[in-house]
């Protein structure tokens, strides 16, 4: 899978109409100059002996230099993921902690007035455009009542010791709680904008598996048994229920991770999404494809986790 991410963004990064080489030196610059500066990138060789020199030095941990930067790609993306980890961390718990009992209350009464409110609530999030919410999040906090700060992770006062690289953690881990409550109501907007999608997605996948298990066979049985209902929800329906949702948050947290490039551009938040953005735009191709690979990595790891999941749900899966 990730030999094909990396034969596909190779080959259409350089298909995007821009010249590195140019934008690098601008537009004063002589053709002369750009022709030894594309020597010097190696952007002058055939397409193939680029592609096989880029997987000799990926297979060795190296992704190129970014040509804006002039430092390491792995290094930018270091410096880069734990903002991106904790943004999406925290949208997740949002959409986690939310989604799921939603979900289960709305199965559980299905029909009522309260499943319908859910299912539109739910389709809303999935299909409200993160910019444009991300928008209004800011006018209406950020401006308007001015109760939460943007953009960045902190306020431009705030300081602390980078251990972690998360502003909760590493702020608690000094003690400076204004720090971490600054950090706090930093993350809550472009949080919340991130977990529209997700916290809709769970929570339509909750109620419909948890409709599916509910007219089985065993929980009518534990009903029949005289189990409270409480009981029967969850302790027998809802761990059974909650594998096709494992999948979907696995999922969502892979695409997360990969880089929320919208909500981190409208908020500032430099992440990885911001990064890539950037990147694009300057024809930072080392850059891109560095991206494009730490996402795919993070979105195949996160799939294995899932998979290990399903063998500690479902005793079915391990035999």
């Amino acid at each position: 899978m990730l030999l094909g991410v990396s034969a596909a963004v190779f080959f259409m990064v350089r298909a995007i109409p821009g010249d590195p080489a140019q934008i690098l030196l601008g537009q004063n610059a002589t053709h002369a100059q750009v022709v030894r500066l594309r020597h010097e990138m190696g952007l002058d060789q055939p397409l193939v002996v680029q592609y096989v020199d880029f997987l000799k030095n990926a297979a060795r941990g190296n992704l190129g230099n970014s040509i804006v930067t002039g430092r390491p790609v792995t290094v930018e993306l270091a410096a880069r993921f734990p903002a991106t980890l904790e943004l999406t961390l925290f949208a997740m718990v949002i959409a986690v902690a939310i989604g799921v009992p939603v979900g289960v209350i709305a199965a559980v009464r299905q029909y009522s007035l309260l499943d319908k409110i859910t299912s539109v609530f739910a389709l809303t999030g999935i299909s409200m455009p993160i910019f444009w919410l991300a928008m209004i999040l800011i006018v209406i906090f950020g401006v308007k009542l001015d109760v939460l700060p943007f953009p960045g992770r902190l306020s431009a006062g705030e300081s602390i010791p980078q251990v972690t690289g998360l502003v909760l953690v590493d702020s608690l881990l000094a003690g400076d709680f204004g720090a971490f409550r600054d950090g706090f109501l930093h993350l809550l907007m472009p949080a919340a904008a991130l977990a529209t999608i997700p916290l809709g997605t769970i929570m339509r996948m909750t109620r419909s598996s948890m409709l599916e298990v509910l007219g089985e066979d065993y929980v009518r049985t534990a009903r029949a048994k005289g189990l409270m209902p409480w009981r029967v929800v969850f302790k027998h329906a809802l761990k059974n229920a909650m594998l096709p949702t494992i999948t979907v948050i696995g999922l969502q947290v892979g695409l997360l991770m990969g880089g929320a490039i919208i909500t981190e551009t409208i908020f500032s938040w430099p992440g990885v999404g911001q990064i890539a953005y950037e990147s694009v735009y300057r024809r930072d191709y080392a850059m891109i494809q560095g991206v494009v690979l730490y996402g795919a990595t993070l979105f195949v790891l996160v799939n294995l986790v899932v998979d290990v999941l399903y063998a500690v749900l479902d005793p079915r899966v391990r035999y």
